[in-house]
């Protein structure tokens, strides 16, 4: 994998990040799901320059790595306290574009109240809310989303969190570019990669603390979940913050150093395709982190289910795989934040 052997090819300038959202970019050129012309646009803005995006692809050994058309830069058993737990669950292999998923809560469902809200960090934030209808007090999460920005497919999971009991928001890290609406589908996931982690931890952190202050959140019952981008940093808002309770990150990369996560106070669950070798390969790294400093660890592989299997907005949807994971992130979070 790129992120995990770059060593072996001159580009090291380029951090886990990029190297992980360039590789899984031409997953999706591969599998059909994006031209090669979009393909070489959106890794320029992944990389950096033309001639970064050229070399990345002959490591990959693409042969017709040698014309890139010219682009502007772009800037089941639940673990113990000392072991981890592997369950996995079988599902019918399926892929679908656009189908909607049985869990869908809509913008205007009775049940649940929703606003677009701003909060402050180093720069304005932009984010989505969902909270239930009903009076009463709930467990706060943070969802945090793919490398596309604030899409309607996560105000829609908030929507979910909420319809499920809690308060939900769901931060816009795209927000230091102006937001999502400010950047081309394929300028965001330059635009998020080569972001400071440092910074978009920072502004995780002031959405922790804009959540915790609203009406009828438990402010201390909070955690997290996210996806791909976001499940990589659900691990480091979960390693960072040490009031986020319960995490999962949904085929998110293990940070590199995994070490970070021996600070977390996160009882985490991973959900990962079974045949998602690219962010699978980096599981023993947590795994190994989360049993040698005595934290609450599971991970779930569902058979059949690649990565993304959860966005019913995209080719690599699988619903099967998509609702058993939506109900062990609903009995994680019951377990440990209710």
């Amino acid at each position: 994998m790129i992120y995990r052997q770059r060593e072996e090819f001159s580009l090291d300038r380029l951090n886990q990040m990029q190297c992980y959202l360039a590789e899984e970019t031409i997953d999706d050129y591969r599998a059909g799901h994006m031209s090669r012309r979009r393909m070489l646009r959106r890794l320029i803005y992944i990389c950096g320059s033309s001639a970064a995006a050229m070399s990345l692809l002959a490591a990959c050994g693409d042969s017709t790595a040698t014309n890139v058309p010219a682009t502007s830069t772009a800037t089941t058993t639940i673990a113990t306290t000392t072991t981890a737990a592997t369950t996995t669950t079988s599902v019918a292999a399926t892929t679908a574009v656009a189908v909607k998923s049985p869990l869908s809560v809509a913008a205007n469902d009775p049940a649940v109240d929703t606003s677009e809200v701003t909060f402050q960090s180093d720069t304005q934030m932009f984010g989505y809310l969902a909270k239930p209808k009903a009076s009463g007090t709930y467990p706060g999460i943070i969802v945090i989303h793919e490398n596309r920005g604030l899409t309607d497919h996560i105000r829609d999971v908030a929507r979910r969190l909420a319809k499920a009991g809690y308060i939900a928001l769901a931060p816009d890290l795209v927000s230091r570019a102006g937001g999502t609406g400010k950047l081309s589908a394929d300028q965001i996931p330059g635009f998020l990669s080569q972001a400071k982690i440092e910074d978009l931890v920072k502004d995780l952190n002031a959405g922790v603390t804009f959540l915790e202050k609203q009406q009828g959140v438990k402010a201390d019952k909070l955690g997290v979940v996210g996806f791909c981008f976001g499940g990589s940093y659900t691990l480091q808002l979960a390693a960072a913050n040490p009031k986020i309770l319960a995490a999962v990150p949904y085929y998110g990369v293990t940070p590199n150093p995994a070490s970070i996560m021996s600070k977390t106070n996160a009882a985490i669950l991973g959900n990962y395709g079974a045949t998602d070798t690219r962010v699978d390969s980096t599981i023993p790294d947590l795994e190994k982190v989360m049993k040698d400093n005595g934290k609450i660890y599971e991970k779930k592989l569902y058979d059949g289910a690649g990565h993304a299997f959860n966005n019913d907005t995209g080719a690599s949807y699988n619903e099967p795989a998509a609702l058993a994971a939506w109900q062990a992130t609903l009995d994680w979070f019951g377990k440990y934040l209710k």
